[in-house]
């Protein structure tokens, strides 16, 4: 990324088309051209509109020098594909995988556990759809037959611990020492309801008002994996 026009493609990934760039930094076509085409640098209050934006860093992306995002540890390696086609490391973050698993059905004790291994995610679709904040994900599995047809015995679930907020949508919870995944439906005065999709699970509720340290939502289910 030896281009300042080199690190405006890698901080918008897929969308890093002229017209958006120019769109997203309120710059017209025609400004933005000698900077796409011609190599040269924007004025301060621009570079500031991209750092807010993309929450990059300001010298990487005036220089190149340095890491692209601040206090991050990325490194630019390279991998390869299947076919023997190289791949940059940096364009993936790699989440923990516990061997963890969120009962669908009745809970598993959860101890003090280790990752066994990671899993890789685009990393603009991580930050721009679901979280900045990559500390907050991890991956486990699913246990169990109250969610079948949702979510089955056996898929893994991505987790963003960040958002513990309750809306409606699926959430890993801690019921005592035991997790749950469910699907979570706010109701006014505070209720939350905890529903399963198979009808043999009855539903119950959470108050809100009255929470106590039996209950804690853990996070949202972000995404899932399935082996067919």
């Amino acid at each position: 990324m030896s281009t300042f026009k080199d690190r405006l493609v890698y901080l918008w990934k897929e969308e890093a088309k002229q017209a958006k760039i120019a769109a997203d930094i309120d710059m017209t076509i025609a400004g933005f051209s000698r900077i796409w085409n011609e190599g040269g640098l924007p004025k301060a209050e621009t570079l500031k509109k991209i750092k807010q934006l993309k929450g990059c860093n300001l010298d990487w992306l005036l220089t190149g020098e340095g890491e692209p995002f601040p206090g991050s540890n990325i490194q630019t390696q390279t991998a390869y594909d299947t076919l023997g086609n190289p791949v940059d490391t940096g364009e993936f973050i790699f989440v923990p995988r516990y061997d963890i698993q969120a009962a669908a059905g009745h809970g598993q004790l959860v101890g003090d556990e280790k990752p066994v291994f990671t899993m890789a995610f685009r990393r603009y679709w991580v930050e721009n759809y679901i979280t900045r904040d990559t500390k907050n994900l991890s991956v486990i599995s699913v246990k169990g037959d109250s969610m079948e047809g949702v979510l089955n015995d056996g898929d893994s679930i991505l987790i963003n611990h960040g958002d513990t907020t309750p809306r409606d949508g699926l959430y890993v919870l801690r019921l005592n020492e035991n997790l749950l995944v469910k699907r979570l439906q706010l109701m006014p005065g505070g209720i939350v309801n905890v529903i399963s999709a198979n009808e043999a699970y009855p539903t119950f509720e959470i108050n809100l008002n009255q929470a106590t340290d039996d209950v804690a939502i853990i996070g949202r289910v972000e995404w899932f994996g399935r082996n067919i």
